[in-house]
């Protein structure tokens, strides 16, 4: 998380350790509107919340491409290779 900013203090603490949880919308009712009470009253942490939101978006709108099958069948291999060497690792 980018804390480009002054906040301090357990209230910032808080709501900037559960930012992306909040932005996801996964987090408790209560928890919520905690944070949201204190972005409305915290400029610091108002702006840090208006970034990230636009990063997401960026980065949303940025992955909707679909990966070409032959690099999907290729990522999925290394994958698997990759999983093998850990799990023969670990048996030694």
């Amino acid at each position: 998380m980018n804390q480009m900013n002054n906040c301090e203090g357990p209230d910032c603490e808080k709501a900037l350790a559960n930012l992306y949880l909040f932005i996801d919308h996964e987090i408790d009712t209560a928890s919520s509107s905690e944070i949201q009470s204190h972005i409305d009253e915290c400029g610091d942490c108002l702006n840090v919340y208006d970034l990230e939101r636009v990063v997401k978006a960026l980065v949303s709108r940025s992955c909707v491409e679909v990966a070409p099958e032959v690099l999907r069948q290729k990522v999925l291999v290394s994958i698997r290779t990759v999983q093998v060497h850990i799990t023969e690792t670990r048996s030694t």
